[in-house]
């Protein structure tokens, strides 16, 4: 097993360097606000795509800079601006800039800032992104900071699920000195006046799609496995028993059942009444849920989707990204590296190849397949999630082209 800095050294010249220009970059930009927190160690190695020690030395280089500060055990901060910068930055360079504040950098809000800034970056403006982590009081430092470094406007996923008074929150965003807008969220008790702008996902209109599908199957007896306090488990709930009254649906007693967290135990208590109460569909909040009802569906012998169907507000990490014990329970967190690497050489075995595959055999091979077929490397890229300068990335590039076959050709991959 390879360790940590042997996964780096086939690379040419000081990556930790390289990976800190990038930070040094990002920040003078300002796409990490002054006193913002950059993600845990783990997250940001992974996003440039090197490892925890050559990320450690890079940041090391910004500390020494006075660029960012360590926090003991809070974290890694862009350094604040000093009073008297504050006072006339506006923004850095006079560039303008757009705060952005997501209450996870997991989960669909990648993509949700992906598009975020693609669309600003056209239009030449800058993007300061801020994370939550679905803590209120980490959100009002992360906008004041953000507001401090002189961003022109703002786009807020607020934590309103979270706050006894929802929209006394909303209100009070009148008060800012910039112009927001609410993304994935609405005002939940608005006056007829209410000037809020938001942009938000028609989470009933999905929902409801999903049960009208059910009912085209055959499917007359169906429940809905949700969740609680969460930014949009009560519209979708609401849009269940909207769809469900429009569609003539038989939702029978315990059809609905909703918990803050499923655990194995609930869900597969759930699955053993929808086979008691003959109930033949399911629509679920979350992916994460109906992988786990699947799994405790087949283990109280019903077929899926024969005598049970699942459906899933979004689907978004598959169970096939997911570990599963030996009991058939799913785990909580994405396959590790050596996850994957197991999961790839089993591929390999079903398909008859001798070779044993590793996790860089794989993302070459994609690559090297995509640039066979005439795939533009830019798009390889952001298909496969890389950063823009990864030197592995174009690592994999450069080596392709040398190849006539590729690690990942007719397994199926």
């Amino acid at each position: 097993m390879k360790s940590a800095e042997k996964k780096d050294s086939f690379l040419r010249g000081p990556k930790y360097l390289q990976v800190a220009e990038r930070l040094r970059k990002e920040i003078t930009d300002g796409f990490w606000a002054p006193g913002a927190q950059l993600p845990v160690e783990r997250e940001l190695a992974d996003t440039l795509a090197v490892s925890i020690n050559t990320l450690r030395r890079a940041v090391s280089e910004l500390v020494d800079e006075g660029i960012v500060q360590r926090r003991q055990g809070a974290g890694t901060f862009v350094s604040p601006l000093p009073e008297a910068a504050r006072a006339g930055a506006g923004s850095p360079g006079g560039r303008r800039l757009v705060g952005v504040l997501v209450p996870s950098t997991t989960y669909y809000y990648p993509r949700v800032v992906d598009g975020i800034q693609r669309v600003l970056r056209d239009a030449g403006v800058g993007v300061v992104l801020a994370s939550s982590k679905y803590d209120p009081g980490i959100e009002r430092d992360e906008v004041r900071a953000m507001l401090d470094s002189g961003v022109q406007g703002l786009l807020l996923v607020p934590n309103l699920h979270l706050l006894d008074e929802p929209q006394e929150y909303v209100d009070g965003l009148r008060s800012l000195t910039v112009p927001y807008v609410l993304v994935e969220r609405r005002p939940p008790a608005p006056a007829p006046d209410d000037p809020t702008s938001y942009v938000a996902t028609d989470h009933p209109g999905g929902v409801c799609l999903g049960v009208r599908h059910l009912r085209s199957l055959g499917h007359e007896r169906i429940g809905h496995l949700g969740r609680l306090r969460t930014g949009t488990s009560d519209a979708v709930a609401r849009g269940f028993d909207e769809a469900a009254a429009l569609l003539g649906a038989d939702v029978v007693e315990g059809a609905v059942a909703r918990a803050d967290v499923w655990s194995a135990e609930g869900i597969a208590a759930y699955a053993r009444h929808c086979a008691d109460a003959g109930i033949t569909a399911v629509f679920c909040h979350g992916d994460r849920d109906a992988a786990a009802l699947v799994v405790a569906a087949r283990r109280h012998g019903l077929s899926v989707p024969e005598d049970l169907a699942v459906e899933a507000a979004g689907l978004t990490v598959g169970p096939a990204f997911l570990p599963v014990d030996q009991k058939g329970r799913l785990g909580t967190q994405r396959l590790g590296p050596d996850g994957c690497r197991l999961a790839i050489t089993r591929a390999a075995e079903r398909a008859g190849l001798d070779v044993k595959l590793t996790g860089h055999s794989a993302r070459r091979g994609l690559v090297s397949t995509g640039r066979k077929r005439g795939k533009r490397a830019e798009k390889l890229r952001k298909q496969g999630g890389w950063a823009a300068n990864s030197p592995v990335f174009w690592e994999y590039v450069d080596e392709g082209e040398r190849w006539e076959d590729t690690a990942t050709e007719g397994i199926g991959l």
